[in-house]
C-alpha cells in the first residue's frame, strides 16, 4: 500500500504542478452549506405563484418535480411563460444570495481561510502571472477565495463598486485570476435598458434591475448566445483549450458549456485531469473509466470515513481507510 500511496502522491503532484485550469462545481459550493438543485426545486414550489392564466404549465412543471424529475429536466420539457420564468431567476438569487452573504461574513468575523485561498496561493508559487477558474455556481467563492490572499481577480467587469463591462486586458497587474462565470453570479444585474452592471454582496436589489444569472433548462442554452455569457464562455473555451492539465472540484461533467472542450483535449490531448468530489456522478465515472480519458486522478468518499481513489497508473480502484483526499482541504495533504 505504501508503494501505491507513494505512486499516487507522485501523481498528484505532477498534475498540480502543470498550473491546472481549476474548473468549480455545485460540489465546491455545497461544501460551504450553498444550496443544491434539489434546496432551489423545493424553495420554487413553495415560494413562486404564477398568475391563473399560466397555471396549467406550472402545474405541470410541479408534478414533474413532485414524480422526482430533476430541476433541469423538468425545465425542459416544460415551456413555462416569461413571467414565471423571470420569477425562477429572481427566486433563485433570493434563496442563494443570504447563504452567500453568510460565507463572506463568517470570513470577515473569523478572519478564516478557504482552502481555494490555498490552492490559488500554492499554484502562484511558479512562474504563472494569471491562473483560470471556470465555474456554473453563481456564487462568490472563488472571489473570495482571491480576496483572501490578496489577488486581484477579473469576472469580465472593471473593479470598484459599481462595475460595469470591461475587457480582461483593461487592468494590468502582476498577479490575476480570470473567473470565468458561465452562467452568470450573483452580483451581476440588467438594467432596464438592457445594460450590465456589477453590484457587489447586496442583501436586496432596486426593482428596476434583474438579477443576471442563467437558470437550468431551455434558458440556459439560449440565453448564453448573447452578452455577457457568449464572450465569457468563448474565454472559458480558450482556457481550457491552452491548457494541458484541469482540477476539477464538485464537477459532475453535465455541463455541455465547460466540457466539450475539457473531454476534448483528456481524450485526444493527452492533458491531466484531477477530479475532487464527495461522490463520483454516473457522467465521471463513465468519462475516466469508459470514454478515453488516458492521464486521470479522482477522489471521492467511501463509507463516510474512507477515500476512493481512481488512477489512469493503476488498474483497479483502490480505498485508503480513514484519509480524507476527496475534499480540497484533505487534498492539500497531497500537495
Amino acid at each position: 500500500m505504501e508503494e501505491i500511496l507513494e505512486k499516487i502522491y507522485r501523481q498528484a503532484q505532477d498534475y498540480f504542478s502543470n498550473s491546472p485550469v481549476i474548473v468549480l462545481g455545485s460540489g465546491a459550493s455545497a461544501a460551504h452549506g450553498l444550496p443544491g438543485m434539489w434546496q432551489l426545486s423545493e424553495y420554487l414550489k413553495n415560494n413562486i405563484i404564477p398568475n391563473p392564466e399560466h397555471l396549467k404549465s406550472w402545474n405541470e412543471f410541479i408534478e414533474l418535480l413532485n414524480n422526482g424529475v430533476d430541476l433541469e429536466s423538468a425545465l425542459h420539457q416544460v415551456t413555462l411563460h416569461p413571467d414565471i420564468t423571470k420569477d425562477i431567476i429572481i427566486k433563485t438569487w433570493e434563496l442563494i444570495n443570504p447563504k452567500d452573504i453568510e460565507v463572506f461574513n463568517s470570513i470577515v468575523a473569523s478572519n478564516a481561510m478557504l482552502p481555494l485561498s490555498t490552492i490559488i496561493k500554492k499554484l502562484f508559487n511558479s512562474t504563472a502571472s494569471d491562473l483560470n477558474i471556470i465555474t456554473t455556481n453563481y456564487d462568490r467563492l472563488a472571489e473570495y477565495a482571491c480576496d483572501i490572499e490578496g489577488y486581484y481577480h477579473y469576472s469580465g467587469f472593471t473593479s470598484g463598486l459599481l462595475r460595469t463591462k470591461a475587457n480582461k486586458d483593461y487592468l494590468k497587474t502582476k498577479r490575476k485570476v480570470n473567473i470565468w462565470k458561465v452562467h452568470g453570479s450573483l452580483d451581476w444585474f440588467r438594467k432596464e435598458n438592457n445594460d450590465l452592471i456589477g453590484l457587489s454582496n447586496l442583501e436586496s436589489y432596486p426593482a428596476s434591475l434583474l438579477p443576471e444569472i442563467v437558470t437550468p433548462g431551455i434558458e440556459k442554452y439560449s440565453k448564453t448566445h448573447l452578452e455577457p455569457y457568449r464572450t465569457i464562455i468563448h474565454e472559458a473555451d480558450n482556457a481550457l483549450e491552452t491548457s494541458n492539465s484541469y482540477l476539477c472540484i464538485g464537477y459532475g461533467f453535465n455541463d455541455k458549456h465547460i466540457q466539450e472542450k475539457l473531454v476534448n483535449k483528456c481524450v485526444h490531448g493527452n492533458a491531466k485531469l484531477l477530479i475532487l468530489t464527495r461522490n463520483l456522478t454516473e457522467a465521471t465515472q463513465e468519462f475516466i473509466t469508459t470514454k478515453g480519458c488516458k492521464n486521470y486522478l479522482a477522489f471521492e468518499i467511501d463509507n463516510e470515513v474512507d477515500t476512493k481513489i481512481y488512477s489512469s497508473l493503476l488498474a483497479e480502484p483502490i480505498v485508503i481507510p480513514n484519509m480524507n483526499f476527496w475534499s480540497l482541504s484533505g487534498f492539500l495533504q497531497l500537495i
